[in-house]
């Protein structure tokens, strides 16, 4: 086999362009697919690790308050493990040098050390000490926003009463891995944080001594946490209780286990581009190269090469070319899986989030790349194993031409000579052509899928803030009060307009479908924060009955018309049914709207308020922030321009570097079919432009005759691709699509240009490679060669 192997490297130098554009297509795949699984490796162990090590929760629970002899019933319960109670509460707090107000959950712990369940990963400082109630463990995302380091102080209203608070250690918590406050669809670690205080304290600020107001829970193994949840909403009903939630619904745990299934989703659909397009041109450049050796096979097999032999010759090539894509996109994927890690530590609190590559990823990269390569490459090699060494010693039959209807037609009269040529090569092959055509319209439409990411957050952006929402802030009551309170509000300088409204917790049920959510009460007229639908526009609630999501009502299984069965989960816990009046559709959330006056009517409540949203003079907000600080019945405060601005910058962190990296990635899939389609033709046709070039045909008209069939294929993919990039965006937004949040199908015209542009450079640059490679072409040596 010496001298087949020696005719390896010769082929290989020889293909040498076309191995490298594939290999950098397979490459590119492989290193999605491996990017995706290591990352989901590493979210997996350190979760898992992370919750074991400082015993996450499998069951939490909020109550209004509620006597410690209730722990006892909720320990007997079957299926419980263990039962941690504590204090939580929301508060305001100032921080120095920060002029607006800051939101925190303080979190009681006892002084004498860890908590039972949700342990704290103390990462500086020390615990606090029994006897000091001013002391407070800070998270670390939080304090390293404000530049916070333990000796520090500031200061918080703790049941309206203002408190200083001092720092004594930096922590993290399972149960906080990803931070999102009220109202927020981003983290924001200025404007939102974690402080922990001693039980003692926080008990006694807010009057629940010898009670607690909220609940953890670990099981048994193969315990049932929805029969445990059944059975503890029953006790904890009595005391204001709000609902039990398992862990897999916790929103932390939540966040992050979504995360895990979007990059499951990105691990099976974009590498399955690349590969196939990887394997359709492997196909190209072996059937290509074993016409053109069909001497040589026959030559092989008479000197006494076995089938197999000559088979096996050229299935090494394939595997060399799966080894260069492999090695290639392992450190690509490597890379890519350093730089995702990092962003995810920036978004999930872990203590330790390394990179690790995970050798089974590389295992499955390795091996899909090599059987997508051995699939595009059998039907070639399978013919020269079976080509009878007799008839591989004749040349091919020669194809057919006779004359056509381009010939006769009114365009083919129009057309010049080279342009003829270009026309009837491609209708010669028209499954090259097509699959040719299909593989730079997937990386046009790879473009359109990555450059819309920007324009669907944007259009969520615009809608979820400015057309969903005309507040400028949102102002959280520390409990439900008369809405004789707004008048107070409005006396607050630079206060234009205020509105109540009220989110209660329900459980909604139709039937045998049931939904644990919640109820936003709005006034009839509100404009602050209307009922809002992406189709229509802003709505009037309707005097009585419900307005549900489109996809909440799809869950139910309810239309207009239907009747919902919702049981309020605090106050006075009323039951009711109710019919829904209207469906909107929106981008964010399962929403469930009701009149203001007719939720109070129903809860058995005189009009009262929870949230108060405002308007705001512009010029007078700094002025009425100080004030807000020192506002003793206030739990939380919500700018909505903080808001935008977290979102726009979490945006331009993340999302445009993804956004480049994989407008690289369509660029290589488009370069790779474009060169090789160029060069497999300028293989086949390199007799024919030699023989046009002897016949006086300039170099320009020669190469019009190959550069434009490769733009030809061009302008055919790029409407094509178009058209695939908005069903891979359709396809993409339905993967990702959750309860929480739904991806806009939105693509600015601009992107679709843009996309357009990327697969136009990708093709000028094989052009160019080309062009060189023609101007060099040996027309004495090309002539001598057998058709």
């Amino acid at each position: 086999m010496q001298a087949l192997n020696r005719k390896l490297w010769r082929d290989l130098w020889r293909l040498r362009g076309q191995i490298l554009a594939t290999a950098i297509v397979m490459a590119s795949g492989l290193a999605v697919l491996i990017n995706s699984l290591s990352t989901i490796t590493s979210l997996q162990e350190s979760s898992q690790a992370y919750y074991e090590r400082y015993r996450f929760a499998d069951v939490f629970a909020q109550v209004t308050r509620a006597p410690l002899y209730v722990l006892q019933r909720v320990a007997e319960l079957p299926g419980v493990q263990s039962v941690s109670d504590r204090i939580a509460k929301v508060a305001l707090l100032d921080v120095p040098d920060f002029p607006e107000p800051v939101m925190a959950r303080l979190v009681s712990v006892p002084e004498h050390g860890q908590p039972v369940l949700n342990r704290l990963a103390l990462l500086s400082g020390r615990w606090i000490s029994s006897g000091h109630d001013s002391e407070v463990i800070v998270s670390q995302a939080f304090a390293k926003a404000h530049g916070l380091v333990p000796g520090d102080h500031f200061s918080a209203i703790i049941n309206g009463t203002r408190k200083q608070l001092d720092i004594v250690g930096l922590a993290l918590s399972p149960e906080f891995v990803y931070v999102l406050g009220p109202g927020a669809l981003v983290p924001d670690d200025q404007r939102f944080g974690i402080i922990w205080m001693g039980r003692s304290a926080l008990s006694a600020a807010y009057d629940q001594q010898g009670a607690f107001n909220d609940l953890s829970l670990s099981l048994m193994r193969n315990a049932s946490a929805d029969n445990v949840i059944t059975a503890l909403d029953s006790i904890l009903a009595p005391y204001g209780a709000i609902g039990a939630v398992a862990r897999k619904d916790q929103l932390s745990n939540w966040f992050l286990m979504n995360e895990i299934e979007q990059l499951e989703s990105m691990s099976t659909i974009l590498p399955a581009i690349f590969l196939l397009v990887a394997a359709f041109l492997i196909q190209m450049v072996m059937r290509r190269m074993i016409a053109t050796e069909r001497s040589e096979i026959g030559l092989l097999k008479a000197f006494g090469y076995s089938d197999w032999q000559v088979a096996w010759h050229y299935l090494k090539l394939v595997l060399l070319i799966s080894l260069a894509g492999i090695v290639l996109g392992s450190l690509t994927g490597i890379w890519l899986g350093r730089f995702s890690t990092q962003m995810y530590s920036e978004f999930f609190r872990f203590p330790v989030l390394l990179y690790r590559p995970n050798t089974a990823a590389f295992a499955i990269g390795a091996g899909i790349s090599v059987s997508a390569a051995l699939g595009g490459a059998w039907g070639a090699v399978r013919q020269a194993a079976l080509l009878p060494p007799a008839e591989a010693m004749r040349p091919p039959s020669p194809p057919v031409y006779r004359r056509g209807r381009l010939a006769d037609s009114r365009m083919g009269q129009w057309l010049d000579q080279p342009s003829r040529l270009i026309i009837r090569h491609l209708m010669r092959w028209p499954a090259r052509t097509g699959l040719t055509t299909l593989g730079i319209a997937l990386s046009v439409a790879l473009a359109v899928m990555s450059l819309q990411w920007n324009d669907a957050l944007m259009h969520l952006a615009e809608v979820s803030f400015y057309q969903a929402q005309r507040q400028h802030a949102v102002l959280g009551l520390n409990e439900p009060r008369s809405t004789r309170v707004l008048a107070e509000v409005s006396r607050l300088p630079g206060v234009l307009a205020s509105e109540p409204m009220r989110i209660v917790s329900a459980d909604l049920s139709a039937g045998n479908r049931r939904h644990r959510g919640g109820i936003q009460a709005l006034p009839s007229d509100a404009s602050l924060q209307p009922v809002y639908d992406i189709n229509l526009g802003p709505l009037r609630v309707p005097a009585d009955g419900l307005v549900l999501g489109s996809l909440l009502a799809e869950k139910l299984g309810v239309r207009i018309g239907g009747t919902v069965h919702v049981e309020i989960l605090s106050g006075r816990r009323p039951v009711f049914d109710i019919p829904v009046v209207a469906v909107v559709d929106t981008y964010v959330g399962m929403p469930a709207y009701m009149n203001l006056t007719a939720f109070n009517r129903r809860m058995q409540q005189r009009p009262v308020t929870e949230y108060i949203n405002i308007l705001l003079d512009p010029a007078a907000t700094e002025p009425l922030l100080g004030k807000l600080k020192a506002v003793p019945t206030l739990a939380s405060v919500t700018l909505k321009q903080a808001a935008v601005d977290s979102f726009h910058a979490t945006i331009n962190e993340s999302m445009l570097i993804y956004m480049f990296i994989f407008s690289m990635f369509a660029g290589a899939l488009a370069f790779g079919v474009i060169y090789t389609s160029m060069r497999i033709t300028l293989m086949e046709r390199g007799r024919e432009l030699s023989t046009l070039r002897v016949m006086g045909f300039r170099r320009a008209e020669i190469a019009y005759v190959l550069l434009g069939e490769a733009g030809l294929l061009l302008l055919a993919a790029l409407p094509l691709g178009l058209v695939l990039g908005y069903a891979l965006v359709v396809l993409i937004a339905a993967a990702f699509e959750t309860e929480l949040f739904r991806v806009p199908v939105f693509i600015e015209n601009s992107s679709y240009a843009y996309a357009g542009l990327i697969a136009l450079a990708a093709g000028v640059c094989s052009a160019m490679i080309i062009r060189w490679r023609l101007n060099r072409l040996d027309l004495i040596k090309v002539l001598k060669t057998r058709a």
